[in-house]
């Protein structure tokens, strides 16, 4: 009986095994495409194991991102509602809108999608390099508050009609969501999504292997034409963000300005945090996080952190002894190759 039980078996466990076979081939024959180019004034690099080229689509997508989310696009959504004009957001606006709305509640106003005008005094944004005195600070500050600007009957509703709007702090990240979210639709289940430094991945590599994420050595190369990696993480799975003061920047007066303003001071940061890199579900979430840890300092990250532990961080900040040092969520030292 069980000799016959057997050989009923047999044929079913050599088709089994055969058809894992194939699958593992048909896995390792897919090519990787390579996609990358140009969106938000800086460089995109998306590469993913599928037979198909979705690059078109890819572009298609971001442009949407960039006509409802930049503020440097006569036509986008944010440029009208920031130019008043009685305009519909779309499903991507009001998605950056509420993540934006809900970031700063967290924080406790550190991000603050209302900043602009500040960052713009300040030589940043549209770069007209004039440094701000007291005066004009405490002026612009009046225009500055994330409390003053709500969502009312699908509408954006300004309690001063020159607040201005900027999701520069968020737009990398969703735009690496939304990226995702395409290949995702289409099925493909290894990739890696990367918007100016903001990363999203999924599956391995294709040397099948974890997807490995640099984080870059805080140096003062505004340019970052060097691009030293201080670690490097195992990022499989996960969304992450870096924000760094080292990055942007400009020296007047000997004195160096960070491009990190702080909303509720209206002046640059001051602080001994060189770069937040943080770990989340999402790449908005960890964008925005990265930018108020930023503002917040490593102190003001950590309580953040205690009271999201979904959320992972990686900072670099000069210690005591003026020394570049790390600080990382323990949750995340597992992750951490070299």
């Amino acid at each position: 009986m069980n000799k016959k039980k057997l050989v009923w078996q047999l044929p079913f466990l050599l088709l089994l095994i055969v058809g894992t076979v194939l699958i593992i081939r048909q896995q390792r024959a897919m090519p990787y495409q390579a996609n990358s180019g140009m969106i938000f004034g800086t460089v995109y690099n998306i590469s993913y194991e599928c037979d198909s080229d979705y690059h078109q689509a890819i572009k298609a997508e971001l442009l949407k991102v960039d006509n409802s989310l930049s503020p440097f696009n006569e036509k986008s959504i944010i440029t009208a509602i920031n130019q008043n004009k009685d305009v519909q957001p779309d499903e991507m606006f009001l998605t950056v809108f509420k993540k934006a709305m809900e970031v700063s509640r967290e924080t406790g106003g550190a991000f603050d999608i209302t900043v602009a005008p500040l960052v713009n005094a300040w030589g940043f944004g549209f770069k007209n390099g004039i440094q701000p005195d007291r005066h004009q600070v405490d002026s612009l500050r009046q225009l500055i508050g994330y409390e003053k600007v709500t969502l009312k009957d699908g509408r954006i509703v300004k309690q001063l009609p020159d607040i201005m709007l900027d999701c520069s702090a968020i737009a990398k990240g969703f735009g690496s969501d939304v990226v995702a979210h395409l290949l995702r639709q289409h099925g493909v289940k290894n990739f890696m999504v990367e918007i100016g430094g903001e990363v999203v991945t999924s599956g391995v590599n294709p040397q099948r292997l974890p997807w490995r994420i640099g984080v870059t050595k805080p140096t003062d190369d505004s340019l970052s034409v060097r691009g030293e990696i201080q670690s490097v993480l195992n990022v499989t799975d996960m969304a992450m963000a870096t924000s760094g003061n080292y990055r942007n920047f400009y020296y007047k007066g000997g004195k160096k300005y960070a491009h990190t303003i702080d909303p509720q001071t209206g002046y640059p940061v001051q602080h001994s945090l060189l770069s937040a890199t943080v770990l989340a579900k999402d790449c908005a979430t960890a964008d925005a996080y990265a930018t108020s840890f930023m503002v917040l300092g490593i102190d003001g990250a950590k309580k953040i952190l205690e009271r999201h532990p979904e959320l992972m961080a990686y900072f670099i900040y000069v210690d005591d002894k003026g020394q570049n040092a790390v600080w990382c969520s323990p949750s995340l030292k597992d992750k951490i190759v070299e």
